[in-house]
């Protein structure tokens, strides 16, 4: 059996990505905003952010309990680039490093929807999950605590390392936070690779 070396975490470019969407149903509610931004060399590159709404294919729902939270309607998607667009500004940057998520079983099934959808690749990219990473984290300091007593939520999350509160459901600002927390929760674990992080 081979073995491959991992690369040193700095050496890879992480893009943090959050979505805002019409709902949490990953198979029917729409997506309506990306944020994403890159850290390269542990470094969070702002000046390379990515934002963007996004027009859904063919309509939808957007659940009211969602707009609540993002304050997206469909009047302000109706003129966005469409989803296509978006998914392959998306594919190009992936190409480029890991996607970095708070949550992968909502992000990365959303994401993974709509490339199957419209025909384009799932880039299939390395993902580190924040939320994974907390896990590991609270098990460090005490190995029988329960999941659901740790601080799961970004906002509690980075409240809990002591990163200042942001204004949630932004997609871009709630992918600096995601890319804050990342970097927090790698210097607690002591991270030296990209496997330590996976």
């Amino acid at each position: 059996m081979f073995s491959f070396r991992s690369p040193p975490w700095d050496e890879v470019t992480y893009w943090a990505l959050d979505l805002e969407t019409g709902g949490l149903d990953a198979k029917r509610d729409p997506i309506l905003a990306v944020g994403m931004v890159p850290i390269r060399a542990g470094i969070i590159h702002l000046g390379e952010a990515y934002r963007t709404l996004v027009r859904p294919r063919h309509g939808g729902r957007i659940d009211p309990a969602s707009v609540v939270a993002h304050q997206l309607l469909w009047g302000d998607v109706a003129e966005a680039p469409p989803v296509e667009e978006v998914l392959q500004d998306i594919q190009e940057r992936l190409g480029d490093g890991v996607l970095l998520v708070h949550q992968r079983a909502i992000d990365v099934a959303f994401l993974r929807r709509e490339f199957r959808r419209t025909g384009l690749r799932w880039p299939s990219p390395r993902v580190v999950d924040t939320v994974d990473l907390i896990l590991r984290v609270g098990r460090l300091g005490n190995p029988e605590i329960a999941n659901d007593q740790l601080p799961l939520n970004l906002s509690r999350a980075r409240r809990h390392h002591g990163l200042p509160e942001y204004q949630a459901h932004d997609a871009l600002t709630d992918a600096i936070a995601t890319a804050e927390l990342f970097l927090m929760l790698r210097l607690v674990l002591g991270a030296r690779t990209l496997r330590d992080l996976r």
